[in-house]
């Protein structure tokens, strides 16, 4: 294929923008490898995010813009993906085990943010990752229900504690430590020191992702936390409803003060669809969430339904996306947390900046 040079895929393969990352492959550090032998094209792309479900979409449209322009005979596109620790905010180091810290939040209570982060710990490891989950909810939690864990963590020291699992997560909340009927009756100091000691005295083993649930509103106890863990970054679940983002307005405004990149905002219960018929009505309002984010700059990251089956999956202890991994529901959460996942990228790498390892380039 005399006709055929490195150069000449290189400049095809930059005509195709991937959509998380809004850049093309080459100038994102992606493509490692190009290869030009005879009748055979091999390319070589590393994905810097989460997107075990895009690999074949990413493959095929590459394969398609080669092979529509070039004679070649076959075209052969390997896509896999290998998550960088981000730079956490401040002066925080990372700690031991975790690659990023991802907390979601919400300004009020009621607007599903501890199922949004359920079902995104899941989505993340749907879509490759090894992720975790920090239930930081310390007066309701809710996550051991949810994810139907029952016993104790086990502390082989007597110092720290070993994660519990379930679903290929990794998970720690104070409800596995009380009784499930038992109220915690502690004051701010005491429960920020327990929710220091959960992440820390824990043993998370090699997590690309620990999503903590925080507690709603904006007091002293995700304020302090937000400021004493290394987060990488923070997402907002919302309502349409005015009043839920009138909250979720002082939740973003709360991580701009502590220096806390907002990667975006779920809207939550976005529109009603009845079991009965399929009719979809907007219960809550229309909209709402992308007006916020286009007033304050930031990503919509993706919108989820109002469906009885969400909450009846989580009730059970198999969230909507273990549950039905194949659903239009579990198929939103999973491209919500490639969004999550790319934004980090993008955050922590200008577009003309080229990530990770250089091309290697070979031609017979």
């Amino acid at each position: 294929m005399k006709d055929v040079t490195i150069e000449i895929i290189e400049k095809l393969i930059r005509t195709w923008v991937d959509p998380y990352l809004g850049q093309d492959l080459v100038s994102a550090g992606a493509v490692k490898e190009i290869s030009v032998d005879q009748d055979r094209i091999e390319v070589r792309v590393v994905l810097p995010y989460a997107a075990s479900g895009h690999h074949a979409d990413c493959a095929k449209a590459l394969s398609g813009i080669i092979e529509e322009t070039t004679p070649c005979r076959k075209v052969d596109i390997a896509v896999s993906s290998r998550i960088e620790a981000s730079a956490p905010q401040g002066d925080h180091s990372p700690l031991p085990g975790i690659k990023n810290i991802l907390v979601v939040a919400s300004g009020k209570g009621g607007v599903g943010k501890s199922t949004t982060s359920v079902n995104l710990a899941l989505a993340l490891a749907a879509e490759g990752a090894s992720a975790g989950i920090l239930d930081a909810d310390i007066y309701g939690p809710s996550q051991p229900h949810m994810l139907g864990i029952k016993g104790k963590p086990e502390t082989p020291d007597g110092k720290r504690m070993e994660p519990m699992e379930a679903h290929g997560l990794q998970a720690m909340s104070i409800g596995l430590l009380v009784e499930e009927d038992s109220p915690v009756i502690w004051r701010g100091p005491m429960v920020t020191r327990a929710l220091t000691q959960l992440l820390t005295e824990t043993n998370w083993r090699d997590l690309d992702y620990l999503i903590v649930d925080l507690p709603p509103g904006t007091g002293d106890i995700p304020m302090t936390l937000a400021q004493q863990i290394p987060i990488s970054g923070a997402v907002i679940v919302t309502t349409p409803q005015d009043i839920a983002l009138l909250d979720a307005r002082k939740g973003l405004r709360m991580f701009e003060k502590v220096n806390v990149p907002v990667l975006g905002l779920v809207e939550n219960m976005s529109i009603h669809i009845c079991s009965e018929c399929g009719h979809e009505e907007p219960i809550f309002g229309h909209g709402g969430g992308r007006r916020m984010a286009e007033e304050y700059g930031v990503k919509l990251l993706g919108a989820l339904p109002l469906d009885m089956r969400i909450r009846e999956e989580t009730d059970g202890g198999h969230p909507t996306v273990t549950a039905d991994p194949d659903g239009d529901i579990a198929g939103i959460y999973r491209d919500i947390a490639r969004q999550i996942s790319a934004q980090l990228v993008r955050q922590a790498t200008a577009p003309d900046q080229v990530a990770g390892p250089r091309l290697v380039v070979t031609e017979a």
